[in-house]
Formats: structure tokens, C-alpha cells, sequence
């Protein structure tokens, strides 16, 4: 089970947060039977142990005009991977770089303004990384179903 090394209340308490962070203290122990203050020191305990890394809002791109998601499979001579990675890092366009079995392989997703920053990306960013081996490109149509954070 996830996160079995939390008891029952932080469970409950980080369900409610992945469904909607901006739920209040005393929305929290409210839900859980704790007072305000006992589930904000829940909170903060789950924040310094960093099970909570952040809170963060969603934008969907698709809901931007213009906006293009996609994503990249690639693959890179081993020792070219790290260098790789610190170039799509500094990357603004690139929002999300996962490293996934295989063959030095990485899975990078990227969200572009319009078409014409996409083709730019491509050119001046992805044509050119070193010692890749291996790129395709999809651009991403519709999002059916984006669960953020770990499922309980």
C-alpha cells in the first residue's frame, strides 16, 4: 500500500491536500478529528519529513490558446546523459524529465506558447543535444486522465 509508513490521519490528511492544497487547518481536522492546531502540526510533520514537497497550481495548456504539450522519448550515449539533462533543465519549455529503464533513455515532456516556439524548441534544443541517438516527438492531443501526485 502507499505510503504505509504514515498512520491513518496523515493518510487522510494528504488525500484531502492532493484533491485540493488549499484546504484550510481547519478544514483538515475538521475531516480527520483533530482541532486547527493539531493538523497544521500534522502538516508541518509531513512537510519537514518531506512526504509534502510543495503546492503547486495546475495549469492545463490545453485551456491556453495556442498552447502545444508534448513529449519526447530519447535516447543518449551514457555518457552524454548527464549532460543532456542539465541542458532540458535549464530549459524553460521543458516541464517535467524522467529518467525510465532502458538504454539511458529519458522521458521528457514540454509545453510551447505556439507552434512557432515549438519549432524553435525543436531546433535550437532537441536537434542539437549531444549525443542523442534516438528522439521521437508526439505532440500531446487531449489529456483524458492526469492524476496529480500519489494515488492512496
Amino acid at each position: 500500500m502507499f505510503l504505509s509508513g504514515l498512520d491513518e490521519i496523515d493518510r487522510c490528511i494528504v488525500n484531502i491536500l492532493i484533491q485540493n492544497s488549499r484546504t484550510s487547518y481547519s478544514e483538515l481536522g475538521a475531516a480527520v478529528g483533530l482541532s486547527r492546531v493539531a493538523a497544521k502540526a500534522r502538516v508541518k510533520s509531513l512537510e519537514k519529513r518531506g512526504i509534502i514537497e510543495e503546492y503547486t497550481t495546475v495549469i492545463n495548456p490545453q485551456k491556453v490558446s495556442g498552447a502545444i504539450s508534448c513529449y519526447f522519448e530519447l535516447e543518449t550515449e551514457p555518457a552524454r546523459l548527464e549532460e543532456v539533462v542539465d541542458i532540458l533543465n535549464r530549459c524553460e519549455t521543458v516541464t517535467q524529465i524522467y529518467r525510465v529503464s532502458g538504454r539511458s533513455k529519458l522521458h521528457v515532456h514540454a509545453v510551447a506558447a505556439d507552434q512557432q516556439e515549438l519549432e524553435e524548441f525543436l531546433a535550437d534544443v532537441m536537434d542539437v543535444l549531444p549525443g542523442v541517438t534516438a528522439l521521437s516527438t508526439n505532440i500531446i492531443l487531449a489529456r483524458i486522465k492526469d492524476i496529480k501526485g500519489l494515488r492512496l
